[in-house]
């Protein structure tokens, strides 16, 4: 996975002074916050935007902050809205299909570099 990071985001990190990151497919993320060993990201989706089924070897604990998803976690599959939350345990897949237009707020450890090397 390249070189680990090794520095962090600022302590205090302002929403409206983030850019968000347009992903394609009616999907968006905003880097809220970081160091080596944690990362916390807001991510928007469009109704009917897909987080295609992928894997990684990050744990990654996420809330719901608003809208409805449809989440599958190996081989399983639930429907959460605003306030409930999953776990993904690293490598295995995952992903959501948006039912209701709303935003996941994701929770990464170790932080997710690949994110980091996508920054502008």
């Amino acid at each position: 996975m390249g070189t680990p990071v090794t520095n962090h985001s600022q302590a205090f990190v302002y929403a409206d002074k983030v850019e968000k990151e347009e992903l394609g497919g009616g999907v968006s993320r905003q880097i809220l916050g970081y160091g080596p060993d944690l990362m916390i990201v807001r991510a928007w989706f469009d109704k009917g935007a897909v987080g295609a089924v992928h894997a990684h070897p990050h744990s990654q604990a996420t809330y719901v902050e608003s809208g409805r998803f449809e989440v599958f976690i190996d081989g399983q599959k639930s429907e959460l809205s605003a306030g409930d939350g999953f776990y993904v345990a690293p490598h295995r897949d995952h992903g959501a299909v948006c039912i209701e237009a709303g935003v996941l707020i994701d929770t990464f450890n170790p932080v997710r570099e690949d994110f980091l090397s996508q920054e502008g």
